[in-house]
Protein backbone atom coordinates (compact mmCIF):
# COMPACT_ATOMS: atom_id res chain seq x y z
CA UNK A 1 0.00 0.00 0.00
CA UNK A 2 1.49 3.28 -0.70
CA UNK A 3 2.23 6.14 1.59
CA UNK A 4 -0.01 9.36 1.29
CA UNK A 5 2.27 12.53 0.31
CA UNK A 6 2.18 14.71 3.21
CA UNK A 7 1.05 12.80 6.46
CA UNK A 8 2.49 12.20 9.57
CA UNK A 9 3.80 8.85 10.65
CA UNK A 10 5.28 7.16 13.66
CA UNK A 11 6.88 3.55 14.24
CA UNK A 12 4.79 1.54 16.99
CA UNK A 13 7.38 -0.92 18.40
CA UNK A 14 5.01 -3.67 19.79
CA UNK A 15 1.08 -5.06 20.06
CA UNK A 16 1.06 -2.69 23.36
CA UNK A 17 2.25 0.04 21.82
CA UNK A 18 -0.45 -0.36 19.23
CA UNK A 19 -3.25 -0.85 22.05
CA UNK A 20 -1.64 2.54 24.30
CA UNK A 21 -2.27 4.29 20.44
CA UNK A 22 -5.34 3.21 20.17
CA UNK A 23 -6.08 4.06 24.00
CA UNK A 24 -4.54 7.69 23.56
CA UNK A 25 -7.42 8.19 20.75
CA UNK A 26 -10.21 6.71 22.92
CA UNK A 27 -9.73 8.85 24.87
CA UNK A 28 -10.17 11.84 23.23
CA UNK A 29 -12.89 10.48 21.32
CA UNK A 30 -16.08 12.99 21.00
CA UNK A 31 -19.69 12.04 19.75
CA UNK A 32 -19.67 12.01 15.93
CA UNK A 33 -15.80 11.38 15.40
CA UNK A 34 -15.28 8.58 12.55
CA UNK A 35 -12.06 6.49 12.38
CA UNK A 36 -11.52 4.98 9.10
CA UNK A 37 -8.81 2.08 9.36
CA UNK A 38 -6.67 1.30 6.59
CA UNK A 39 -4.17 -1.37 6.24
CA UNK A 40 -2.99 -4.86 5.19
CA UNK A 41 -4.12 -8.05 7.17
CA UNK A 42 -2.36 -8.08 10.45
CA UNK A 43 -1.57 -4.35 10.32
CA UNK A 44 -2.79 -4.08 13.57
CA UNK A 45 -6.15 -2.42 12.81
CA UNK A 46 -8.08 -4.70 15.36
CA UNK A 47 -5.53 -4.21 18.28
CA UNK A 48 -5.73 0.11 17.70
CA UNK A 49 -9.78 -0.56 18.18
CA UNK A 50 -9.15 -3.00 21.13
CA UNK A 51 -7.18 0.28 22.91
CA UNK A 52 -9.78 2.73 21.30
CA UNK A 53 -12.62 0.68 23.40
CA UNK A 54 -10.19 0.70 26.11
CA UNK A 55 -10.12 4.42 25.85
CA UNK A 56 -13.80 4.45 25.71
CA UNK A 57 -13.87 2.97 29.26
CA UNK A 58 -15.56 -0.04 27.71
CA UNK A 59 -14.27 -3.60 28.55
CA UNK A 60 -11.02 -4.19 25.87
CA UNK A 61 -10.96 -7.96 26.74
CA UNK A 62 -14.84 -8.13 24.89
CA UNK A 63 -13.24 -6.66 21.55
CA UNK A 64 -13.18 -9.02 18.30
CA UNK A 65 -12.44 -8.72 14.82
CA UNK A 66 -15.88 -8.25 13.22
CA UNK A 67 -14.88 -9.96 9.71
CA UNK A 68 -17.30 -12.33 9.94
CA UNK A 69 -20.37 -10.52 12.08
CA UNK A 70 -19.34 -7.11 10.07
CA UNK A 71 -20.34 -4.70 12.79
CA UNK A 72 -20.01 -4.87 16.69
CA UNK A 73 -20.98 -1.81 19.11
CA UNK A 74 -19.42 -1.32 22.23
CA UNK A 75 -20.49 0.86 25.15
CA UNK A 76 -18.52 3.05 27.15
CA UNK A 77 -17.95 6.42 27.77
CA UNK A 78 -19.30 6.93 24.22
CA UNK A 79 -20.69 4.26 21.92
CA UNK A 80 -18.41 2.61 19.54
CA UNK A 81 -19.71 1.07 16.03
CA UNK A 82 -16.66 -1.31 15.10
CA UNK A 83 -17.21 -2.70 11.77
CA UNK A 84 -15.12 -4.68 8.77
CA UNK A 85 -15.89 -4.45 5.31
CA UNK A 86 -13.25 -6.88 4.37
CA UNK A 87 -15.74 -9.41 3.17
CA UNK A 88 -17.87 -7.23 1.51
CA UNK A 89 -17.93 -7.41 -2.57
CA UNK A 90 -19.67 -4.21 -3.80
CA UNK A 91 -21.00 -0.81 -2.89
CA UNK A 92 -24.15 -2.04 -2.90
CA UNK A 93 -23.63 -4.83 -0.29
CA UNK A 94 -22.38 -1.87 2.02
CA UNK A 95 -25.57 -0.29 1.39
CA UNK A 96 -27.60 -2.83 1.75
CA UNK A 97 -25.48 -4.05 5.90
CA UNK A 98 -27.30 0.04 6.30
CA UNK A 99 -23.27 1.42 6.33
CA UNK A 100 -24.65 5.12 5.78
CA UNK A 101 -26.61 4.52 8.95
CA UNK A 102 -23.84 4.51 11.65
CA UNK A 103 -22.61 7.39 11.06
CA UNK A 104 -24.57 9.46 13.83
CA UNK A 105 -23.89 12.26 15.67
CA UNK A 106 -24.11 10.52 18.45
CA UNK A 107 -21.64 7.43 18.30
CA UNK A 108 -18.28 6.88 17.58
CA UNK A 109 -17.28 4.44 14.28
CA UNK A 110 -14.58 2.84 13.51
CA UNK A 111 -14.56 1.23 10.25
CA UNK A 112 -11.49 -1.45 9.54
CA UNK A 113 -10.99 -1.68 5.48
CA UNK A 114 -12.59 1.42 5.28
CA UNK A 115 -10.63 1.82 2.18
CA UNK A 116 -12.53 -0.34 0.51
CA UNK A 117 -15.81 1.51 0.15
CA UNK A 118 -14.56 5.42 0.46
CA UNK A 119 -17.17 6.90 -1.14
CA UNK A 120 -19.66 5.76 0.88
CA UNK A 121 -17.81 7.43 4.20
CA UNK A 122 -18.37 10.47 5.31
CA UNK A 123 -16.16 13.00 4.01
CA UNK A 124 -14.83 14.30 7.42
CA UNK A 125 -12.77 11.26 8.85
CA UNK A 126 -9.50 10.64 10.30
CA UNK A 127 -7.94 7.92 8.03
CA UNK A 128 -5.71 5.79 10.46
CA UNK A 129 -2.77 3.86 8.06
CA UNK A 130 -1.52 0.84 9.23
CA UNK A 131 1.90 -0.50 7.44
CA UNK A 132 4.16 -3.15 8.29
CA UNK A 133 7.72 -2.73 9.05
CA UNK A 134 8.72 -5.83 10.70
CA UNK A 135 7.17 -8.46 11.69
CA UNK A 136 6.85 -6.38 15.24
CA UNK A 137 6.82 -3.10 13.93
CA UNK A 138 3.77 -1.06 12.63
CA UNK A 139 4.43 2.27 10.69
CA UNK A 140 1.49 4.31 11.78
CA UNK A 141 -0.06 6.97 9.85
CA UNK A 142 -3.05 9.71 10.39
CA UNK A 143 -4.73 11.99 7.48
CA UNK A 144 -7.60 14.12 8.34
CA UNK A 145 -9.90 14.16 6.15
CA UNK A 146 -11.91 17.17 7.55
CA UNK A 147 -11.96 19.95 10.29
CA UNK A 148 -13.29 17.36 12.87
CA UNK A 149 -11.02 14.86 12.37
CA UNK A 150 -7.89 17.58 12.37
CA UNK A 151 -9.43 18.31 15.41
CA UNK A 152 -9.38 14.84 16.77
CA UNK A 153 -5.77 14.93 15.03
CA UNK A 154 -4.76 17.72 17.59
CA UNK A 155 -6.36 16.11 20.34
CA UNK A 156 -4.32 12.57 19.74
CA UNK A 157 -1.39 14.58 19.38
CA UNK A 158 -1.55 16.22 22.84
CA UNK A 159 -2.55 13.30 24.73
CA UNK A 160 -0.01 10.74 23.04
CA UNK A 161 3.26 11.64 24.58
CA UNK A 162 2.07 12.05 27.83
CA UNK A 163 0.39 8.23 27.29
CA UNK A 164 4.01 7.20 26.47
CA UNK A 165 5.61 8.77 29.79
CA UNK A 166 2.62 7.26 31.92
CA UNK A 167 3.39 4.06 30.85
CA UNK A 168 6.95 3.94 30.70
CA UNK A 169 7.83 3.13 27.04
CA UNK A 170 9.92 5.13 24.73
CA UNK A 171 8.55 7.32 22.75
CA UNK A 172 7.37 6.53 19.16
CA UNK A 173 10.15 7.41 16.41
CA UNK A 174 8.61 9.80 13.79
CA UNK A 175 8.74 8.55 10.52
CA UNK A 176 8.69 11.66 8.52
CA UNK A 177 12.26 13.46 7.63
CA UNK A 178 12.82 16.87 8.58
CA UNK A 179 14.80 19.43 6.71
CA UNK A 180 17.71 20.84 8.60
CA UNK A 181 17.20 24.32 9.60
CA UNK A 182 18.85 26.86 7.14
CA UNK A 183 21.69 29.51 7.84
Amino acid sequence: MARPAGSRGLVLTSLRNTELMGKAIGQVLREGDVIALIGDLGAGKTALVHGIVSGLEAPPNSVASPTFMLMHQYQGRLPLIHMDLYRLRSSEEAEAIGLAEVFADDVVTAIEWADRFPGLLPSDRLEVRLFHRTFSTRSVQFVAQGARSRSLLSRIRRVWPSAHRRDGLPRPQRTEKRKAPSR
